[in-house]
């Protein structure tokens, strides 16, 4: 069987409520989650054995192969699928790590795509989305990488229609541990942030079909609660929301998921282009992105 391809695309949260905690310390959370044109490139060549090499730019932030989440949920998925067919798995990693924007997450659900793939399996197979729960939080979503509306630790999934947004996504290449963003946080076991009445009333999100603006009225109206304990483990994330905000035709400037990544909306891709442009250039360190969001 020839070699198979798939993309692992950069996940950003829009806006990322924290409803509480639960008494077993996983987060109960309320994001609009969207997906960038920017990915990381996996490939499977079918065989009997399981092994993962990584390359492009970022392959040293990888790490060992071992600790990989594409490793991880191919090994979870060959313990409830008799005679999974594995094979080798060849990461090329173009998205910053420990960045907010699910690069791990995304990989992962790209080899199980994979798999599913090359052992006829459907991508709704109970097998595959347990193993995509049991791998990451962020695994789920990034199955079918669809925008929606992301509950609970990430398992329930309500779909969204998204207009297509123009954006830049920074990453200042400072790495930040989401356990270490939450720790800040400082939410007790079983403590709420939010009342009953607002979990149940929820938020209205624009219906398909609505404008940019539209949604950007409605974004700019929620958050991402975990911007200010991000910015007190690494402030340079303020920087980055400040060179985003002041950049000509920005709409909304805000962090995706547990940092350090920061994103704008803009009118258009012209000036999320020239936006960019000038980001790279007054900080030549940074990773930067212009592309579109949907």
């Amino acid at each position: 069987m020839p070699a198979l391809t798939e993309e692992g695309r950069a996940k950003v949260n829009l806006t990322l409520r924290v409803v509480g905690r639960r008494v077993d310390g996983y987060h109960d959370l309320e994001s609009v989650v969207a997906f960038a044109d920017c990915a990381d490139r996996l490939s499977l060549t079918p065989g009997s054995s399981l092994h993962l090499a990584t390359s492009g730019p970022l392959a040293q932030a990888c790490g060992e192969p071992e600790d990989n989440l594409v490793f991880k949920a191919a090994q979870l998925l060959s313990e409830r699928v008799p005679d999974l067919v594995l094979g080798d798995f060849t990461l090329d990693k173009m998205l910053p790590v420990a960045a907010g924007i699910g690069g791990g997450s995304a990989d992962a659900a790209a080899a199980l795509r994979l798999l599913a793939q090359a052992n006829g399996l459907a991508l709704d197979d109970p097998r595959l989305i347990e193993v995509a729960r049991l791998t990451g939080a962020d695994v789920p979503v990034c199955l079918n990488s669809n925008a929606c509306v992301m509950t609970g630790v990430g398992e329930t999934l309500m779909p969204l229609s998204l207009p297509k947004m123009p954006c830049v996504m920074v990453n200042p290449r400072v790495p930040v541990a989401t356990r270490d963003v939450f720790k800040a946080l400082g939410l007790r076991n079983g403590q709420l942030l939010v009342g009953a009445t607002d979990v149940l009333r929820g938020t209205a999100w624009p219906e398909a079909g609505a404008s940019l603006e539209d949604w950007v009225e409605a974004l700019a109206a929620g958050s991402n609660d975990l911007e200010a304990p991000a910015m007190r483990i690494e402030p340079v994330i303020g920087q980055v929301l400040a060179a985003l905000s002041a950049s000509n035709g920005a709409w909304l400037a805000r962090m995706s998921g547990s940092g350090a990544t920061c994103f704008a909306i803009y009118e258009n891709t012209a000036d999320a282009g020239r936006a960019a442009q000038k980001i790279q250039l007054d900080h030549p360190g940074w990773w930067v992105h212009a592309g579109i969001l949907s």
